[in-house]
């Protein structure tokens, strides 16, 4: 393994790192549930990127692409779904605000 080469793979890791731990802080340390739906874009892009770092590491890039594809397109449906969900709450209560939210009955 050359220093080249080990050096890319710790680049990788620490970027698949970094965006792991910013993605749970926009998660769990906001009330804004658009802050809350970008968190999860960014835990969904680090997972990503560690899948095709892993395909890279094996050897396996079909199996890598695949499993690419079919994530990026589940994640465009989840965001899609969840900005309706959002748009909802949001006509339905005038706020974005969790902890008003909670406050609802019924």
């Amino acid at each position: 393994m050359s220093a080249e080469f080990s050096g890319l793979l710790w680049y990788a890791g620490m970027s698949v790192v970094m965006l792991l731990v910013i993605g749970f802080y926009c998660v769990l340390a906001t009330y804004n549930l658009v802050r809350v739906l970008i968190g999860l874009e960014i835990l969904i892009k680090a997972v990503t990127l560690l899948i095709i770092l892993a395909g890279y590491l094996t050897g396996r890039a079909a199996l890598t692409q695949t499993l690419v594809i079919t994530l990026i397109v589940v994640e465009v449906v989840v965001m899609t779904v969840g900005m309706g969900l959002i748009l909802g709450a949001y006509r339905h209560n005038d706020t974005l605000d969790v902890r008003e939210l909670r406050k609802l009955k019924g």
